[in-house]
């Protein structure tokens, strides 16, 4: 390619299938200046890269539009740009009044509200503004159209048996017409074989050979399946929908020392809302004043209400408890947690599976084939063998029927549209089917230590009381650590507040050239920091030091208070496992996954941690370590899965066949890797294989009922005891049935 490159989003009504998806793409690829074209069945989406110089849209819609489906450009989703192909393309809406009441008053002390719109992200929250009832939709009428000319016919051709022939030809054509319409314009735009084609010529072919009757029916019986195609995919992207509306649609905002209410959608950056007891939360932000539970189950699958204060970060879409809390708003509403996860699901079901493209390729070749079967059915028995033309001609009639791709085609797409939203709504986010399939097949997951199997940050495990007791010693010690940040300092006043402990007045304190921090309590001089300075200043006697060697053998930093000369006590940090971490990587073991922990941190913390949790472990290692591990693994003949935290692994993850960030906050989760978890959890891993291969075993179950049917009903076709109208029941009554089974998973349950 040359030139800038351009990347246009759309929404396309009335796709309801993967083959669908492959007639437009087909057509749009035809359209001279159109680079790629990617079609997403699930978000009602199309992605069209063309060269910036050219006016490709009035094309676009007119391939589209003949085909028989409504096109309606995204607002503000043109991007230029020569990098497009590492780029995430957001998926965008049309921001008329429809749906948008932005009657609010706004004063001249608001933000303006911009163009851009929570909704735009999501085609699904489209749907939530424009479904209608089927009944009132294009393909409702029709098919109720026919179905009255079909109910007419069969009066008439009682009252008048003579017009039998020519009423059902004409009952036939209502609903024919618009299906032979959608051939030709499919055949012109490159897909000669289509199901639309087959069918037309089915029920015309039915009708020169006297089955004009058993023509209407079939054609009606189509119209059925496509309507009930229609409404199994609304049902897949509903579960997008509810995701959208999670966000309110308005925030009270402080503006000059009062509050208004605005747009959720309009609020930037910065801006001052207040969320009171029991609202929703309209905005990623962080606390400023105010405590409460916060209910992230909505957004992250947490069951229990998470306790958030000043200086937490908390999620739009989220519950607000019992407590009013003030937030300043760190992502408009284009970028927010919601926003995000929408726009991630969305790109990922635009990517193909490697079985799905398999799938994509055998349709391809698969429908020609059986169209020549059919034409072979029907001529050579009459030809060669004796048989009568009007009963073979019949049989290949059926056989074109039955030759549709349509449940084959659609049976992987719809089962990893529905996994992948279901493991979004339980805040597992996996990046395409790619990378779902590819965690069924993980035998080996290597883990990072440090904000993955731990909490990332040290807690107080144990306090020793030497010539004082652990009370005056916490409380001494966190007196010193006043006003540092410095995570060991935080650790000690984090238990000083959790046991209630009253701090002393504490003067002339300084750090001491990086060997600990002085200070002067009640008249004593204090002194806390490492063993080896403390043993400088006051020599520790046998006991002592013998104490903290055995709480360095188990991992864990010691730092020793001594007061007016003597060593008074000492306490012990460490940064702990995870709560759900040794049940996480027990559920990984339990399915039969190698479990290892790669990590930086020296050999003794290490061990520690890894024999608690029971898993092998490789320390002091430098991330090109990691990158070398992960290459011998796989070596090895193991599918690895490398669990970090999304930055300082990167090496490893990219080396890794699935890279998996957990813990390392919102933005890595949301942008890193190749899955990610919302609420970092470590049974998450787990939760992820077993979606996945729960996923593949939906797959095998879809082809196998596809490829089932159709072959049972090819058979009974050629022996004659079955006709059309079985034949497009094993078409549609296929295609629905696979969707439903793939709407299954929506329901996953990620724990069990």
């Amino acid at each position: 390619m040359t030139g800038p490159i351009r990347e246009t989003r759309y929404r396309v009504d009335g796709m309801d299938c993967a083959s669908c998806a492959a007639k437009i793409d087909t057509a749009v690829r035809r359209v001279v200046g159109v680079e790629d074209v990617s079609v997403s069945v699930t978000a009602a989406t199309m992605t069209v890269r063309h060269a910036d110089h050219a006016d490709v849209g009035p094309a676009i819609n007119r391939k589209v539009v003949g085909l028989g489906y409504g096109l309606s450009p995204l607002a503000g989703e043109a991007r230029s740009g020569s990098s497009l192909p590492g780029a995430h393309a957001c998926c965008g809406h049309p921001h008329g009044a429809e749906g948008h009441d932005h009657g609010h008053g706004h004063s001249p002390d608001v933000p303006p509200e911009p163009s851009l719109d929570l909704t735009k992200f999501s085609a699904a929250a489209d749907h939530v503004r424009h479904t209608e009832p089927w009944w009132r939709t294009g393909r409702g009428r029709l098919t109720l159209a026919c179905g009255g000319a079909l109910v007419c016919a069969y009066g008439v051709g009682k009252l008048f048996p003579a017009t039998e022939p020519w009423i059902f030809t004409l009952a036939m054509l209502v609903g024919l017409l618009p299906i032979a319409r959608r051939a030709v314009m499919a055949a012109l735009a490159g897909t000669p074989f289509s199901i639309e084609m087959l069918m037309t010529i089915a029920a015309v072919g039915a009708v020169f050979i006297g089955a004009g009757e058993e023509a209407a029916m079939v054609v009606f019986l189509f119209l059925i399946g496509e309507l009930l195609e229609g409404i199994a995919a609304g049902k897949a992207r509903a579960s997008i929908e509810a995701l959208t509306a999670l966000v309110p649609k308005t925030a009270h905002m402080e503006a000059q020392g009062r509050l208004i209410e605005v747009p959720a959608e309009s609020l930037p950056a910065g801006a001052i809302i207040l969320v009171r007891p029991g609202d929703r939360l309209a905005a990623d932000g962080v606390i400023l004043t105010g405590e409460s539970g916060i209910d992230e189950a909505p957004v992250t699958g947490e069951s229990a209400p998470v306790l958030k204060g000043p200086g937490d970060s908390v999620f739009a879409g989220t519950v607000n408890g019992d407590g009013a809390l003030r937030l300043r708003v760190t992502a408009a509403a284009a970028d927010n947690t919601i926003a995000r996860v929408i726009r991630l699901v969305e790109e990922a079901q635009e990517t193909k599976a490697p079985t799905e493209r398999f799938i994509d390729r055998f349709s391809r070749t698969y429908t020609p084939a059986v169209a020549l079967v059919a034409a072979l059915v029907a001529m050579v028995p009459p030809l060669f063998l004796g048989g009568l033309w009007q009963e073979w001609i019949y049989k290949g009639l059926a056989l074109l029927l039955i030759g549709c791709p349509c449940a084959l085609v659609i049976s992987t797409p719809a089962a990893i549209a529905a996994s992948l939203s279901a493991g979004a709504r339980r805040g597992l986010l996996i990046k395409g089917g790619s990378v779902l399939e590819g965690l069924g097949e993980v035998t080996a997951v290597a883990f990072d230590k440090t904000g993955t199997l731990t909490e990332g940050k040290p807690r107080v495990t144990d306090i020793l009381g030497f010539d004082r007791s652990g009370a005056d010693v916490l409380s001494h010690a966190a007196a010193l650590e006043q006003g540092s940040s410095h995570p060991l300092a935080q650790a000690i006043l984090c238990r000083a507040e959790a046991d209630g402990v009253a701090l002393p007045a504490v003067a002339d304190v300084k750090a001491l050239g990086g060997k600990g921090v002085g200070g002067r309590v009640a008249g004593a001089d204090l002194f806390l920091g490492s063993p080896q300075a403390a043993d400088h200043r006051v020599p520790l006697t046998a006991e002592q030091k013998a104490q903290v060697a055995a709480l360095h053998d188990q991992g864990k930093t010691v730092s020793v208070l001594v007061a007016d000369g003597r060593a008074a006590g000492a306490l012990a940090m460490r940064d702990e496992p995870r709560a759900d971490a040794a049940a996480g990587l027990k559920a990984l073991a339990g399915i039969g996954l190698r479990v290892i922990m790669l990590t930086g941190d020296n050999r003794g913390t290490a061990h520690a941690i890894a024999g608690r949790l029971g898993i092998e472990a490789r320390a002091e290692l430098l991330p090109e370590d990691k990158q070398r591990i992960v290459g011998e693994l796989k070596a090895e003949g193991y599918v690895v899965a490398k669990v970090g935290d999304g930055i300082n692994d990167a090496p490893a993850l990219a080396a890794a066949d699935v890279g998996i960030a957990v813990g390392g906050g919102t933005d890595v989760a949301l942008e890193t890797a190749d899955a990610a978890s919302l609420h970092g959890r470590v049974t998450d891993i787990a939760a992820m294989v077993r979606l996945s291969r729960r996923t593949m075993r939906n797959i095998y179950q879809n082809i196998a009922m596809a490829l089932g049917l159709k072959g049972v009903f090819l058979a009974t076709t050629i022996a004659g005891v079955t006709g059309l109208w079985p034949a497009i029941l094993a078409d549609t009554g296929a295609t629905v049935l696979v969707t439903i089974n793939a709407l299954r998973l929506l329901q996953w349950p990620a724990k069990g």
